[in-house]
């Protein structure tokens, strides 16, 4: 028997990074300990068994969700990859992959995982910037980008020119032989309780340009729509 820690699943339209507006699935795990001070999901950062659900459940709720028309489905915490979540992770994954679901897997670039990383069919993996108070490891995204960057995004929350400064000197980093891999992306950050900031969202797009334009610069479509506090859209 097979049980996973999860804190919901919903459909929703992506609403950030390269893959914004495809209609997918999402399941999002319960329990967290990398401790992002602007994290938009704090709810799920505790270990509670309360949210246990076995993996028949999860299945029949995503396939009730996707009516036969979305085969799509994005994994996100919380920290899936955890390491107490891996082998449920692991299990979740495989069943999707065995009913034919494209699998997407957002990653908070603090570990590689490839018993996860090579069945799932791309990876969100993020670069932490100093905002966030928690490091990303540089060898830890050279290595993600070298092997897994034909299939991934390394993305961003971008709160100001030190953040984009720091993600700038990331990507330098990583070889050129293999930086170009993955696509780029910054997000600009909207927190929740503050209006739109969309002075923020132009000093990004304007220090890309000044850097050369090596990144997409890709807002959260849904705190847009709906605003920073909603959940589940």
């Amino acid at each position: 028997m097979v049980t996973l820690l999860i804190n919901s699943i919903y459909r929703a339209t992506e609403g950030e990074g390269i893959h914004i507006g495809i209609p997918q699935i999402f399941v999002r795990f319960q329990g967290c300990h990398i401790g992002c001070v602007n994290c938009d999901t704090k709810e799920s950062w505790d270990f509670d068994p309360a949210f246990t659900m076995e993996l028949d459940e999860v299945m029949e709720k995503v396939e009730v969700l996707s009516q036969n028309l979305i085969k799509r489905v994005s994994i996100t915490g919380g920290d899936p990859l955890h390491p107490s979540h891996v082998p449920s992770l692991k299990a979740l994954v495989q069943e999707l992959k065995a009913r034919n679901y494209f699998v997407n897997l957002e990653a908070a670039g603090t570990r590689i995982v490839p018993e996860v990383f090579d069945l799932v069919d791309f990876v969100s993996f993020d670069i932490k910037t100093p905002s966030t108070q928690v490091k990303t490891s540089r060898d830890v995204l050279s290595r993600f980008v070298e092997a897994y960057g034909q299939k991934a995004q390394v993305k961003a929350v971008v709160f100001d020119k030190k953040d984009f400064e720091y993600v700038f000197d990331f990507y330098k980093s990583v070889p050129e032989s293999v930086r170009f891999k993955p696509s780029w992306c910054l997000t600009p950050c909207y927190e929740p309780g503050e209006p739109f900031p969309m002075n923020r969202f132009q000093q990004v797009i304007r220090l890309n340009e000044d850097f050369g334009l090596p990144f997409r610069v890709i807002g959260q479509q849904h705190k847009w729509v709906f605003g920073p506090e909603e959940r589940l859209v």
